[in-house]
């Protein structure tokens, strides 16, 4: 495996909750992202999955610095980015890109396609201005629409079109690092496999390294080489993806796993439903944070959190009964 691109070392992101409108007192802390260690390698897809709610987005935002580490480290081609000064962290944002889950919130609806690509261009001085143009054709003909489309404004363009004007204007920085957070699940089907396919043809072509942000497990299998599965801020299950949504060890994983759809006669897996919702990042449960829902829970598992290691198979998990899980191989 190459040199890891993005590392992150027991980050944290913590929100306090006050009460009060005068005489405000802090009552909480939720705790969206609590103590996840990653590695993303270069020229890797490392897909993120869970549920609703369970810290990937914030996550997300935490690593490019549009939300500030509570604790822990994000260190991107071995920089340090929560110790770094503002002008530093402009200067990664150009080998740093994200591409937002809704295109028509996240491009500027006053500005064409050519403004919006033009922009981060001229602001990190990528090329002479007078070679901005020839450059956006260039990309527009990357991500698969016309040249001349780049005239229209956000609103003229279908929900896929959006979506590759997004993918351009992260490429626009020719970045080594992008984060994909949910960039299909707002489109038809039909379009997701287009921005799918797009989105493996150009981790190839270009030699990027991509995070890629879903709930639908299918579609992380389908362009990951690697999975992480995340529940309440931390990382419960890691590996490779054929291992982890084949093979799953963790009973959180196992839930999501047999909800994928399957076309079998037979049905496949049998349909795993977890007990209760979710429980608050504002007070998670002691120990594990899925025993409240786990099938396979005892006591021991409400006295301390289990570490992610590497179990008996080829990935990673956070679960004292995984051997005991997965049985004999």
């Amino acid at each position: 495996m190459s040199l890891p691109i993005l590392q992150l070392a027991n980050l944290k992101t913590h929100f306090p909750v006050h009460r009060g409108f005068v005489f405000k007192r802090q009552v909480g802390t939720v705790k969206a992202v609590d103590g996840v260690s990653l590695t993303v390698h270069r020229g890797e897809v490392l897909g993120l999955v869970g549920e609703s709610g369970c810290g990937k987005s914030t996550l997300a935002r935490t690593i490019l610095q549009l939300v500030p580490a509570t604790e822990g480290a994000i260190i991107l081609e071995g920089r340090n980015l929560t110790r770094s000064s503002a002008a530093e962290i402009k200067a990664a944002r150009r080998h740093l890109q994200m591409v937002f889950q809704d295109p028509y919130a996240s491009l500027n609806p006053r500005l064409t396609v050519y403004a919006t690509l033009a922009e981060p261009m001229l602001v990190h001085k990528i090329c002479p201005r007078d070679e901005v143009a020839h450059r956006i054709a260039e990309l527009m003909q990357t991500v698969g629409l016309p040249p001349l489309s780049q005239k229209k404004y956000p609103h003229e363009f279908s929900g896929g079109q959006r979506q590759r004007i997004a993918i351009a204007r992260a490429l626009a920085l020719q970045p080594r690092l992008i984060i994909a957070d949910e960039p299909v699940s707002a489109l038809d089907v039909s379009i997701q496999a287009q921005i799918l396919n797009l989105l493996s043809q150009l981790v190839r072509r270009m030699h990027l390294s991509l995070v890629f942000i879903a709930h639908d497990l299918s579609v992380v299998k389908h362009i990951s080489d690697r999975v992480a599965v995340m529940y309440l801020g931390k990382i419960v299950e890691l590996g490779l993806a054929i291992d982890v949504i084949e093979r799953p060890l963790h009973p959180y994983t196992r839930a999501l796993v047999s909800a994928i759809p399957t076309f079998r006669p037979d049905g496949g897996r049998p349909r795993i439903v977890l007990p209760g919702d979710p429980p608050s990042p504002l007070n998670p449960p002691s120990g594990c944070a899925f025993h409240p829902r786990c099938p396979y829970a005892t006591v021991a598992c409400q006295a301390a959190v289990p570490p992610l290691e590497r179990s008996k198979a080829s990935h990673e998990v956070a679960c004292i009964r995984a051997a005991e899980i997965a049985g004999p191989r």
